[in-house]
């Protein structure tokens, strides 16, 4: 793939230049966690940067000034600066007639400065200040309670609801910052029988990502559906990706999405070997225009990706 070094001389001056040079040179920088590191790969697919760490990371993202977001163990998000140090913490304990574990899969810089947390085990969300203390605790309706997989992505939308994925129950739930459900939408198995495995063999309803776009739509993350869906506010599906729709790729854990201002998705494509990429950018009419596939770097449990210097108005 033809691709230009864009490396600046801070990671600053690199998120700023990302997308210029990945727009003429056609490809991206991925921030991304997996194999016992967090690493930045630059457009020309050399490392910015590597540090270790020892953590599952179903979140990341780069923040505008180069600190990194994320979650560094079962209970603890933090922000490292551009150098890796750790400048701050949010670690979950547990609420009260609650005495399991607690994970993180989620975590969100939100506009007016607070970073949002999603508790599986508490089952609630909450929204943090920069002394690290709970602002906003929002209880979460789960039916099959699980410290694993009560949650994956949530985000805050503009309306100030939250959407939330439910892995376990295989559903969708949007809430207020009451707690209470505005509006569901749960997965189906497509026609397809259920399957075990994380590979492209496995299929199931474990949902892993969701956002509202500027359009009233929500697009979805199918986790081990193996797809990516487009509904609107009836549940109706208006745009999808199946899992061979692509020519020569295989989906299997779909677990993030970016859309770009121009209609592109850049898809994560989790579990499905070395064969396929991690990151598959399409275009609406399911045409690829830019494909990731780091085996070096990163491995087959890429489960959470932040391409960077992407325009101003991409969703992630």
């Amino acid at each position: 793939m033809n691709r230009r070094d864009c490396l600046a001389t801070s990671l600053g001056a690199v998120v700023l230049s990302a997308w210029s040079s990945a727009a003429e040179a056609g490809g991206y920088q991925v921030l991304g966690a997996d194999r016992g590191q967090v690493a930045l790969v630059g457009a020309d697919g050399k490392p910015v940067w590597k540090r270790p760490l020892n953590a599952e990371v179903h979140d990341i993202t780069l923040l505008p000034g180069g600190e990194v977001l994320l979650p560094v163990a079962r209970n603890k998000v933090a922000v490292w600066d551009a150098q890796g140090k750790e400048i701050w913490s949010y670690q979950a304990k547990q609420v009260s007639g609650y005495s399991g574990p607690i994970e993180i899969h989620a975590v969100q810089r939100l506009a007016n400065g607070m970073t949002l947390v999603a508790e599986t085990g508490n089952k609630r969300l909450v929204e943090v200040d920069s002394a690290g203390e709970v602002v906003l605790a929002i209880p979460l309706k789960v039916d099959k309670p699980n410290a694993h997989r009560d949650t994956r992505l949530v985000r805050k939308t503009t309306a100030g609801t939250y959407l939330v994925c439910h892995e376990g129950d295989g559903t969708v739930r949007e809430y207020d910052a009451k707690g209470k459900v505005v509006w569901t939408y749960t997965l189906d198995l497509a026609g397809r029988p259920r399957s075990g495995g994380h590979g492209p063999e496995g299929h199931g309803t474990e949902v892993f990502g969701a956002f509202r776009t500027p359009q009233g739509t929500t697009l979805i993350a199918a986790g081990n559906g193996n797809r990516v869906i487009e509904v609107d506010s009836s549940g109706k599906t208006l745009w999808a990706l199946e899992q061979k729709e692509l020519p020569g790729i295989v989906l299997a854990w779909v677990t993030t999405i970016h859309q770009l201002p121009n209609g592109n998705l850049i898809v994560g494509n989790c579990h499905a070997g070395p064969d396929n990429p991690q990151l598959i950018e399409i275009t609406r009419d399911k045409k690829v225009v830019w494909s990731f596939r780091d085996f070096t770097t990163f491995g087959n449990g890429l489960a959470a990706a932040h391409v960077v210097g992407l325009p101003a108005g991409t969703i992630r």
